[in-house]
């Protein structure tokens, strides 16, 4: 198990390296300041997905809780969403144009850290049943 905890942490930990630094490169290239801080929603996902990777790999050695591992990564989305609209709030709605590249820079890490952690949950979930 502490094999695979260290594969999520490796494996995030990378996503954010690599993808941080080229969104920001890109940015900084074309001159282009956005209203949120771009490493904040990086390191939110990175927190909340390897959370929940951790998490999940832990839960899955519990047979009474892993019967309702999905329902619980359901939960976990939403919640996950509203705690990131809660955080990134005055950005997200109060902008009144927030312009393209600003919109893909927040859609980018939401994409890449949640396909990540979906395909880490459905390891999971398929290797016990």
């Amino acid at each position: 198990m502490i094999k695979t905890l260290f594969l999520y942490t490796v494996v995030f930990f990378s996503i954010f390296l690599v993808c941080f630094s080229l969104n920001e490169n890109i940015l900084e290239k074309q001159q282009i300041i956005l209203p949120f801080s771009l490493r904040k929603v990086y390191l939110f996902h990175l927190g909340f997905s390897l959370l929940i990777c951790v998490n999940f790999k832990v839960l899955s050695s519990v047979d009474k809780i892993f019967s309702q591992l999905g329902f619980i990564y359901l939960g976990a989305l939403l919640f996950k969403i509203l705690l990131f609209c809660a955080i990134f709030y005055q950005p997200i709605f109060n902008e009144e144009n927030l312009s393209q590249i600003a919109r893909l820079s927040l859609l980018t890490p939401t994409l890449l850290f949640l396909l990540t952690e979906a395909f880490f949950v459905a390891k999971i979930l398929n290797k016990q049943e």
